[in-house]
């Protein structure tokens, strides 16, 4: 299952998922570009049971605001529009897969 890109601050389809992961990341973020592998390696491991997307902070200036993002890379997950667990900064394969697994 691919990631899937937010644009123009749209995020009704992720609003819409029962359970989403959402990586607000930036061009300019080496922690960022090395966390986007993870989450495309994720996406295919939890597919059928969370939906994945990602957003450009600077792209979606009314979502990152939205979601209170402060720092990046980080990582939201929510549950029928409501967030319910954050990860802020890189974190490692196993770390991100054992979050996700106490979160959905």
């Amino acid at each position: 299952m691919a990631v899937k890109t937010i644009v123009n601050d749209d995020a009704t389809e992720l609003e819409a998922s029962k359970i989403a992961l959402l990586d607000v990341w930036a061009t300019w973020c080496g922690p960022c570009k090395m966390i986007a592998p993870i989450v495309e390696e994720l996406s295919e491991e939890f597919a059928g049971q969370v939906e994945f997307f990602k957003a450009d902070a600077e792209e979606n200036p009314g979502l990152a605001k939205k979601l209170r993002v402060m720092s990046i890379p980080n990582l939201v997950i929510m549950k029928e529009g409501k967030v319910t667990a954050r990860q802020v900064g890189f974190q490692g394969a196993d770390e991100l897969r054992a979050w996700v697994k106490a979160n959905i």
